[in-house]
């Protein structure tokens, strides 16, 4: 996640004409979006700060949970030790690809038409992505499971960086990414037979940088699956909040029959959409 500030800040300036054609499923509110948007970034920033500035841990502290390593949790004792460097270097392709993803979306007509409004509800889910990975792994302590491997560096084992396991911010940026492309896409082609194909690569490429981290020995599994909860629920509810709306759920229609006993009528009926 190192690099979302500056990403995220790209994007911002690139969207900062954002305006909505008839076409489009979603509106922009500046008061509301905006401001939250604006806020979203200023949590990114503030995680950044804490991230960078974290403490490591000293020599006794990693000694003793070295010693507690087997009450690590069933679920992510069998990732204790591993520090795969090449499962991290491919970790990082899709993670750096992930703040890109829009940019596949243009080839849609119709998303071309509103691509300003597409780059601000995206910047609107990565940096509320970012603000939520950042705040927690400044604040939050806990080793990767590289820190509890003889064979890594001590060095990199006491740092600041080796206590920001949880959680995965390289699998919540990508889901948020990948879900976020498949609803926009779905959003704007509702009646598009490559739906399914859509939403099949959107869950199954984070679920692939979550192995990798785990692989790593970046997150235990329990991180990966939080931060893909989290970028997931992100990337989908962002733009879905974001969708146009009826003024008024209640619309009024002319009726007329005949009743039981022949007799003709006519009135009004009041409908609900739920």
């Amino acid at each position: 996640m190192k690099a979302l500030m500056q990403i995220t800040l790209l994007i911002f300036l690139s969207s900062a004409y954002i305006n909505s054609q008839n076409t489009s499923p979603y509106n922009w509110n500046w008061n509301k979006d905006g401001i939250y948007t604006a806020t979203a970034l200023v949590g990114s920033a503030t995680g950044l700060y804490l991230v960078v500035n974290k403490n490591g841990i000293s020599e006794d502290k990693l000694n003793t949970e070295l010693t507690n390593q087997n009450n690590i949790n069933f679920l992510d004792r069998w990732a204790v030790g591993n520090d795969s460097e090449t499962a991290s270097k491919i970790s990082d392709i899709p993670f750096y690809l992930s703040f890109a993803a829009p940019l596949v979306l243009f080839f849609d007509d119709e998303v071309n038409d509103n691509g300003g409004l597409v780059f601000g509800l995206f910047l609107k889910s990565m940096a509320t992505t970012g603000s939520l990975y950042g705040i927690t792994a400044g604040l939050v302590n806990k080793s990767r499971p590289y820190v509890y491997s003889n064979d890594v560096d001590i060095n990199r084992r006491l740092s600041g960086s080796g206590q920001r396991s949880f959680f995965s911010g390289h699998t919540a940026a990508t889901a948020t990414a990948t879900f976020f492309v498949a609803k926009v896409y779905q959003d704007f082609n509702p009646n598009s037979p490559g739906i399914p194909y859509v939403w099949t690569g959107a869950i199954v490429l984070p679920a692939i940088v979550g192995y990798l981290r785990i692989e790593a020995g970046q997150h235990f599994l329990t991180d990966t699956l939080i931060g893909y909860g989290i970028g997931a629920l992100t990337g989908y509810f962002v733009p879905h909040f974001n969708k146009k709306r009826n003024e008024s759920n209640f619309s009024l229609t002319p009726t007329g029959g005949q009743t039981l006993f022949g007799d003709n009528y006519q009135g009004i009926g009041l409908n609900y959409t739920f």
